[in-house]
C-alpha cells in the first residue's frame, strides 16, 4: 500500500548536527508533498520551535500538520488545534518535588514560555530556550499559575546527572503518565497515553489513512513510539539501539540526509 503520511522528527533526524535542513532533505519533502503525501513534523519542540523550518519546506497541500511536544498537540499550521492534552497543577507539584528531591534541574514548557523554579537555571534549560524561540521565566514554586496549561515538565540536566537519575524517575511516575528520554539531557513527563505514536494513529484515522499508509522516521526513544506504530518504521543510522530493531528499516544518519534516502526509496520510487 502507497504512502500517503510521512511523520518525520526533528532533532537527529530531518536536522543534522548544526541544526539546519539540508538540501537534498527539503527537495525530498517538497516532492513528497507535490504527489500528495501529507508531511508531518514530530517533535518534542512546540510549535514556536519548528516554525522557521517549516517556513523552509515548501508544503503545498491543502492542510498540513505538526505533533509537537511529543504527541499532546497537534494541530494544522493554521492554527487549528486538533489533539490537546496537559498535565494538572498537581502533576506539576509533585514532578516538581521531586526533582528538587533527587536533585536535578526541572523546567515546565507552557504555551509560550519555559518557565524553572531553579534560581540556579540549567544551562540545558537556557539551551532549550533558545532552541524551541520560546521566552525563559524563572517562577517560584508558589508563583506559579495554577491555572497554566502544560503539556509537558522535564527533567534536564548534564547526562552524567541524568543517567543516574533516570530510573527513580521512570520508577516514580512510568505507571501514571508517559515518560520519555528524548536526549541524553533531557527526560520529558507527559500525561498517559500522550505519544508521538497514538498522535500519529489518531491523525491517520482523521485523515482516513490506514497505518500501513505510514512510514515514521526517527532516532531517540520519543521516537519509538511511532516507529511501532507505523506500517513502514524507519531509523537512523545514529539512532539508538531500540529504535534500530523494532524499525523495518535503517537509513542514513542525519548529518547524511537520511530523511531524504528514506523518502526517496519507499515513496518517490513507489
Amino acid at each position: 500500500m502507497s504512502i500517503k503520511l510521512i511523520a518525520i522528527d526533528l532533532d537527529g533526524t530531518l536536522l543534522n548536527d548544526n541544526k539546519q535542513l539540508t538540501e537534498a532533505n527539503i527537495a525530498a519533502i517538497n516532492a513528497a508533498s507535490k504527489i500528495g503525501v501529507n508531511v508531518v513534523l514530530c517533535t518534542g519542540r512546540p510549535i514556536t520551535g519548528i516554525q522557521r523550518y517549516l517556513n523552509q519546506l515548501d508544503l503545498i497541500n491543502e492542510k498540513e500538520y505538526a505533533i509537537t511536544y511529543n504527541g499532546a498537540l497537534a494541530q494544522t499550521l493554521t492554527g487549528e488545534t486538533l489533539i490537546k492534552h496537559t498535565l494538572s497543577f498537581e502533576d506539576y507539584l509533585t514532578a516538581e518535588a521531586f526533582s528538587r528531591k533527587i536533585g536535578v534541574h526541572f523546567h515546565v514548557d507552557g504555551k509560550n514560555h519555559i518557565y524553572t523554579a531553579n534560581k540556579n537555571i540549567s544551562t540545558y534549560t537556557v539551551g532549550e530556550s533558545f532552541l524551541v524561540e520560546m521566552g525563559l521565566r524563572y517562577r517560584a514554586v508558589n508563583e506559579m499559575d495554577p491555572n497554566l496549561e502544560m503539556p509537558k515538565v522535564m527533567f534536564i540536566d548534564d547526562p552524567k546527572v541524568l543517567s543516574k537519575a533516570r530510573d527513580q524517575i521512570f520508577a516514580k511516575f512510568q505507571d501514571n503518565f508517559s515518560v520519555v528520554q528524548s536526549e541524553p539531557y533531557f527526560i520529558e513527563l507527559m500525561p498517559q497515553n500522550v505519544s508521538k505514536g497514538n498522535a500519529v494513529t489518531e491523525l491517520a484515522a482523521r485523515l482516513n489513512l490506514t497505518l500501513d499508509q505510514v512510514m515514521a522516521i526517527g532516532d531517540q526513544g520519543n521516537d519509538l513510539s511511532m516507529i511501532k506504530a507505523a506500517g513502514t518504521g524507519v531509523a537512523m543510522e545514529n539512532a539508538i539501539d531500540e529504535v534500530k530493531q523494532n524499525a523495518q528499516f535503517i537509513t542514513a544518519n542525519n548529518n547524511e540526509s537520511g530523511v531524504a534516502k528514506a523518502i526517496q526509496k519507499f515513496v518517490l520510487e513507489k
